[in-house]
């Protein structure tokens, strides 16, 4: 795992002054890359590639990076792992393909298959995640390619007269002539919407995130084309409507036990210390219990969990890893701790995210991070085998809500809103088996059906399936001067196959909320103490295995993950997992009303807001008011709003 960076400008520059640019990129995402540093330089063709190295896989010097192929065509900066690294060279070789190896490094073999393959086939035989950098020389065509899930970011931009690349955001906010102050008002929008900027969007007018799954070849700093797809979720449920699989599920338990298992061995591949996070749910215990099964000693597990008992799981976990035999670490979340954490997450994610769940998942990276160098984790496994309640709810609540007028619903919606969460338990029936009103979360009642609310002006299922997801249910009543554009969501392609409405779901999921949000959450969080993570449940090979389940296979009569935990039986009693779902997530409603108060209070100060001018002064104090006086519990949509006046701070500071 590392970090890239780079330009390419139509004049060239002077050696020196190249260097210095390149080195302040580099240096800006060391923490992706703490053990070594490196640079090439084309100096007449104004192009330079730099590297941060996090070393994992063959720690000689050999590993170094940007790369030179053999031939002297290509050089290669790439930030990742490419599991099946081995497998590729046995085939460049019985090929004849192969060059003379320096080392043992995935870099190096990737090089030499795109030299022997070409980029599309390269790209869509390596099983791994990335994101990568790849000059040739002789064309003079500059690639930047990125995982087919979306596992490692990849951000391009146009400064000047040239083209700028990098893993993150900080990097290209210290090339010359990048202004920081070009805030996207209509990414904003999307922001207050999802929580999260969704790719191609970025914060930052004029700067674009690749998509996952894409590559894009620039043959000249001012042609700026269309981002090329070698892998697509959409044909993959394709092909697995096309040829399903049809044994039986003890069939299709086997069948996903070999092939992550398979994943897991892949992804244990090290020559650094390496181990897993462990909340105790399902996902991570089967991750879990899957490397135990290959390890010879035990593996080393870590967690986190809160003084708050209503969110804490850290005892499921560590029964899985009494059973299993791992070498368990656990660490206590406590709201002074978090206190300490929150200014420094617009550092650590680079631009607005609001997934309040980033503060444990930075608490358990770094926990983590003092014992090991790589960990896996379990995620994706939500999105696979349907862990979210909304996979369930969205097709029932819509069968009720398309029959309800769309006066009623107005104002039915007028009378939950009007409830105070703690008043509402006497409409708990309402909708009942459609909502499933009684949170397992400590969510109260009255929130749950504010939430219903939220959701009664739905038109259609693609817009219900947004209204769930939404944190700002409005953002352009927030955002001053923006307009929502339309994202992937909003596309015909996502929900045109012909899956079931929760499948559809699964799949829009998959799409955008993984890679945007999750994937996002977890890369910046662990990058940040300079840890490599990994995640079997996106091997493509599980995808589209899955993905040719029938849906009575996956989550038969709403059983969330029921396949998934079939496998994990036979490694886990029942007893220890059979538990309601639990997120992952922190108590930051109550937080805002205690230890967070002030911090927020600064933030969210309306003479603040009308001076820096993006944000509506008036709805935002209305909130925040009604969230301390306990009338509303307006913690997401403030988040929310906290996270980027928060980032916007540090902007302004840095």
């Amino acid at each position: 795992m590392c970090g890239i960076a780079g330009f390419w400008t139509r004049t060239a520059s002077e050696h020196e002054t190249a260097q210095a640019i390149l080195s302040r990129m580099t240096d800006s995402v060391a923490h992706r890359g703490p053990d070594d540093a490196g640079a090439w330089f084309d100096p007449a063709a104004g192009l330079a590639l730099g590297h941060r190295r996090l070393s994992i896989v063959d720690l000689s010097e050999h590993g170094r990076q940007p790369m030179v192929s053999e031939c002297g065509r290509y050089v290669m900066t790439f930030n990742g792992e490419i599991y099946n690294c081995l497998a590729l060279r046995r085939d460049l070789e019985a090929e004849g393909r192969a060059p003379a190896w320096r080392g043992h490094s995935d870099t190096e073999i990737l090089l030499a298959a795109f030299v022997a393959w070409g980029v599309d086939r390269t790209l869509e035989r390596a099983v791994g995640m990335f994101a990568l950098a790849l000059w040739n020389r002789q064309s003079r065509v500059l690639t930047l390619a990125r995982d087919r899930i979306g596992e490692k970011p990849l951000y391009y931009a146009r400064v000047g007269d040239g083209i700028v690349f990098a893993s993150e955001l900080k990097a290209l906010r210290t090339y010359p002539g990048f202004d920081a102050r070009a805030i996207d008002r209509n990414a904003l929008c999307l922001y207050l919407r999802y929580a999260c900027v969704p790719a191609p969007h970025t914060i930052y007018e004029n700067v674009r995130k690749l998509p996952a799954g894409s590559y894009v070849q620039l043959e000249f700093p001012e042609v700026w084309p269309a981002p090329r797809r070698y892998w697509t979720l959409e044909q993959v449920i394709g092909r697995g409507r096309a040829y399903p699989f049809e044994g039986s599920a003890e069939a299709a338990v086997d069948e996903l036990d070999r092939l992550l298992r398979d994943a897991v061995h892949g992804q244990m591949m090290a020559d650094a210390p390496l181990g897993a996070f462990l909340s105790g749910g399902v996902d991570s215990s089967a991750i879990v219990a899957l490397m135990q099964a290959q390890s010879a000693k035990p593996v080393r597990t870590f967690t986190v969990g809160f003084d708050d008992a209503t969110y804490d799981e850290a005892v499921h976990a560590k029964a899985v890893a009494r059973h299993l035999g791992t070498e368990h670490t656990e660490i206590v979340v406590t709201a002074a701790r978090a206190l300490e954490l929150v200014p420094k997450l617009p550092t650590i994610y680079d631009e607005p995210f609001a997934d309040a769940s980033q503060i444990p998942t930075y608490v358990v990276a770094q926990t983590t991070r003092e014992h090991v160098k790589v960990a896996l984790s379990g995620d994706g496994g939500d999105e696979l085998f349907g862990g979210y309640t909304r996979y369930f709810l969205t097709p029932r609540l819509w069968s009720r809500l398309r029959r309800v007028p769309s006066g009623m619903r107005k104002r039915i919606a007028s009378a939950l809103y009007s409830l105070r969460p703690d008043h509402a338990d006497q409409f708990a029936a309402l909708f009942q088996g459609a909502w499933s009103p009684g949170a397992r979360d400590g969510t109260r009642i009255g929130e749950r059906l504010h939430k219903l609310a939220n959701v009664m002006g739905a038109q259609s299922r693609t817009d219900l399936y947004r209204l769930l997801l939404s944190s700002v249910h409005h953002p352009e009543r927030l955002a001053l001067s923006g307009r929502e554009l339309p994202t992937r969501v909003d596309t015909p392609e996502a929900w045109s196959v012909d899956l079931e409405f929760a499948e559809q779901v699964m799949a829009v999921d998959a799409l955008t909320y993984l890679p945007d949000d999750i994937l996002a959450k977890v890369d910046r969080a662990a990058m940040a103490v300079s840890l490599e993570t990994r995640m079997p449940f996106l091997d493509h090979r599980v995808v589209g295995f899955v993905w040719s389940l029938p849906l009575s296979l996956r989550i038969p009569e709403d059983k969330p993950k029921w396949l998934l935990r079939q496998l994990l039986y036979r490694y886990v009693p029942r007893e220890i997992i059979d538990r309601p779902k639990q997120g992952f997530c922190a108590p930051v409603g109550e937080w805002l009303r205690g230890s967070l108060r002030d911090w927020a209070q600064a933030l969210l100060d309306p003479a603040r807001l009308r001076d820096e001018g993006f944000l509506d002064a008036t709805r935002v104090d209305r909130m925040w008011q009604q969230h301390l006086s306990g009338r509303m519990n307006w913690q997401h949509p403030l988040w929310t709003v906290l996270m980027f006046q928060a980032w916007l701070e540090a902007q302004k500071n840095g």
